[in-house]
């Protein structure tokens, strides 16, 4: 759903369906910025974050941590992970766009 969204607002949007893929495009295509599930097969996504960020390739790309972890200190444990923002799922699409662009602005 947030894909569609971001294509219909002009973003051009690369998906992964588990952490090692995400990882390989990171790695492969230098994106401005990262939206990351961090409930993914293979290699979850608060290991993923911690990958990018520990990389000369990628530890300046803003990322974005969109998750369904509602729990007391998620957040804080996203952010130690190395994400710039944590949203709980379910958020609005809009609300994706709107940080998304406000991560690329600042950086």
């Amino acid at each position: 759903m947030y894909r569609e969204f971001l294509v219909h607002y002009g973003m051009h949007v690369v998906t992964a369906t588990n952490g090692r893929e995400a990882l390989e495009e990171a790695f492969a295509r230098v994106p401005d910025a990262i939206v990351l599930d961090l409930s993914m097969p293979d290699i979850d996504g608060w290991e993923a974050c911690r990958r990018l960020k520990a990389d000369e390739r990628t530890k300046s790309i803003p990322i974005l941590a969109v998750s369904g972890h509602a729990l007391k200190g998620a957040e804080g444990a996203a952010k130690a992970a190395g994400c710039d923002v944590y949203l709980i799922k379910p958020c609005l699409p809009e609300h994706v766009l709107a940080e998304i662009r406000r991560l690329i602005s600042a950086s």
